[in-house]
């Protein structure tokens, strides 16, 4: 089987990190979010948690320095050390899905790639977060935006491209439409049409 590397980016609430995880399980790939800081962290001999503070963190401007390539931020040392690792896979010529971490830019004009950006209706977002975080409607509107415009600043820094805007990627779906498993279903067709068409 040849090589394939799909990157999801994700609205928060939307689902996506729940329907990367299981669409890598129905195409028999490995999976990769924060659990690239466990694997960074043994290479390194260092704090997984400590690291997956700055997971996904847009780096303190005022704060920040680089000096001859070597920055003081750890947003973006953590953020680094993850492209690092993902493109050594990608070297070793492994397979994987791998949520967000600025993949759609990082693999771009890759052979065997797909991004895929996925959004949900604002309602839906909201009744998943306060299910699955327990909050109030109005806390689950606001973690929403917290954490959707801290995962545009971090993606923007690292990307020429915007995160969320349609042309960024390969394919945008509403899982709102189909549902957490239909959308699952729904982008493991994709996929297969993609590799039939290119093997």
């Amino acid at each position: 089987m040849k090589q394939l590397i799909i990157s999801i980016g994700r609205e928060y609430g939307s689902g996506g990190h729940e329907i990367g995880r299981k669409l890598a399980a129905k195409l028999g790939l490995e999976f990769y979010d924060r659990n690239l800081l466990d694997e960074i962290a043994h290479i390194k001999n260092s704090d997984a948690e400590l690291l997956k503070k700055y997971d996904e963190v847009p780096k303190k401007r005022f704060f920040s320095r680089t000096v001859r390539g070597y920055s003081n931020s750890p947003e973006e040392n953590v953020a680094e050390l993850q492209f690092a690792l993902l493109k050594q896979k990608a070297a070793d010529d492994d397979s994987f899905v791998i949520v967000g971490r600025c993949t759609d830019e990082i693999f771009k004009g890759f052979a065997n790639y797909v991004s895929i950006f996925i959004t949900a209706d604002e309602e839906e977002k909201v009744k998943r977060v306060v299910e699955c975080r327990k909050k109030t409607e109005k806390d689950a509107r606001k973690t929403i935006e917290r954490h959707d415009k801290t995962r545009r600043a971090y993606h923007d820094h690292f990307c020429k491209s915007k995160w969320g805007l349609a042309s960024s990627y390969d394919l945008c779906i509403n899982s709102s439409v189909l549902g957490i498993d239909g959308t699952v279903d729904f982008l493991a067709e994709y996929v297969q049409k993609f590799r039939n068409d290119n093997n």
